[in-house]
Order: structure tokens, then C-alpha cells, then sequence
């Protein structure tokens, strides 16, 4: 299997995190997991029709795809006939670019677009980049977007604020909060900081030089103790903390 991501152009880095591609190879034929982080995207599906959402959805050919916020992992069936262009959008964006439903109806899945919000495949195909580039750029309406301060909250304390806490210091209601979250991002403020504390966690345990034990990772990262997160890293990844 190959990837690679390449970072978009100067007028759309404080929308979009990348654009990716991955290509099967003679070797490939294995489900690939991908863990949340907060993050929608949009998927093309250029070569072989793909089986993902744990094998309940398939993406077929020239069509795209958005796929909304995870809270658990996500398998995907790569074969060698696999040729999927991807984009990484930042959290809260997606109204920015169209205007397709609430995020929470899109949650854990993915769901093909209408032709007319659509990639054209003869354009990706020919120069993805650039015209993705294009793409996006035409369709931006929004300079900043939506939440963009909540979010920056939330990441500086790696998920650690109370919800309380993030409603106040960005001058707003919990319930208010609640219902930009569910609107711009799919998730609740309060599970959004899970998926963010958990990254941390992830972080830590992925690093090859990381000698502190389960119990220091999770009192560092917020957790009551290391069975909360355990159980935690096995929710979002199907994995018990010792397989990393």
C-alpha cells in the first residue's frame, strides 16, 4: 500500500489539514484501520469499488464521498485494485465549503454526494492537486470558521477543560455550545474533548522512547486511571493499550 499527503495551497491551511491518496498494491488485500480525530473529509474513489465503514458501506467508483467525524474506528478493505484522493478537513469547516446538512447526521458515516457537489473525475484525474486547490477555493465563504476559539481551547488543554469551563471562557451557554457542536462538527463539545484527550494519549504511547507506564500516560492525560483509559483506547480503537 502506498499514501502520501500533500499540504494544500496558503489560502485554505487554516480549512484543511491535507490531501492524501492511497494506492493498493500487489501485496495489498487487508482491512486498514484509521482511529478519530475530530476530523471530517471527503473521499473520491478513483479505481475499484471499496468496501469501508467496517464493511457496511462501499465506495464505488468516480464517486465521492464525505465521510463525517469519528468516535470509534473505522476499517477499510485495501486490495491492489484500491485508488482512493482523499481530503482532510479541519473540525467546523465543512459549512464553510457547503451547505449539506447538520454534521451530526453524517457521524460514524460515510455517505455519497449528490453529482452536482461532486469532484469531477476527469479534472482529479488529470491534476489532482491544483484543482483541488481550485475546488475549494472557489467554494470557501468563510475567512475563520465556525467554533474556531472553543477549539483552540480544547487542544491547548488536550481535551482537559470541563465543558462549563469552555462555555465560559468563550462567552456562551452549554447549551448553546451543545448545539454548535452538533451543527458544525457532528459530536458533542464534551465527546470532542474525549476524541482529543485519547489523541494525546495515542501520542504518548506512539512514541518509541515513551518509558512511563499506563498509569503516569493516563493521570498525564487527564484520565481517572489506567483502566478509564484502557477502556477508552479499546472504545476508539478496537486495541488494548499494550498492542502499541
Amino acid at each position: 500500500m502506498k499514501y502520501h499527503e500533500v499540504k494544500p495551497c496558503t489560502a485554505l491551511e487554516s480549512h484543511i489539514h491535507a490531501f492524501w491518496e492511497l494506492n493498493g498494491d500487489e501485496s495489498a488485500c487487508k482491512w486498514e484501520r484509521i482511529f478519530p480525530d475530530g476530523c471530517p473529509g471527503m473521499v473520491i474513489n478513483l479505481g475499484a469499488p471499496c468496501k469501508t465503514d467496517n464493511g457496511s458501506a462501499v465506495m464505488e467508483h468516480g464517486k465521492t464521498y464525505v465521510v463525517g467525524t469519528m468516535t470509534s474506528f473505522k476499517d477499510s478493505l485495501i486490495d491492489s485494485d484500491t485508488h482512493l484522493l482523499g481530503v482532510c478537513l479541519k473540525p467546523a469547516v465543512f459549512s464553510s465549503f457547503y451547505t449539506y446538512a447538520p454534521q451530526n447526521e453524517l457521524t460514524n458515516n460515510t455517505v455519497e454526494f449528490d453529482l452536482g457537489l461532486s469532484f469531477d473525475f476527469g479534472k482529479i484525474m488529470s491534476d489532482p492537486v491544483p484543482y483541488l486547490n481550485s475546488f475549494f477555493s472557489t467554494r470557501k465563504r468563510d475567512k475563520h470558521a465556525p467554533l474556531q476559539s472553543v477549539l483552540t481551547d480544547i487542544h491547548q488543554s488536550k481535551g482537559r477543560y470541563s465543558i462549563s469551563v469552555l462555555a465560559k471562557r468563550n462567552h456562551t451557554t452549554v447549551r448553546q455550545l451543545e448545539r454548535d457542536f452538533k451543527t458544525h462538527i457532528g459530536v458533542t463539545p464534551k465527546e470532542y474533548s474525549a476524541i482529543i484527550r485519547f489523541q494525546a494519549a495515542l501520542s504518548l504511547l506512539n512514541t518509541a522512547n515513551h518509558k512511563r507506564n499506563l498509569a503516569a500516560v493516563a493521570f498525564e492525560c487527564g484520565f481517572y486511571d489506567h483502566a478509564h483509559l484502557s477502556n477508552e483506547m479499546k472504545r476508539r480503537t478496537g486495541l488494548a493499550p499494550s498492542q502499541f
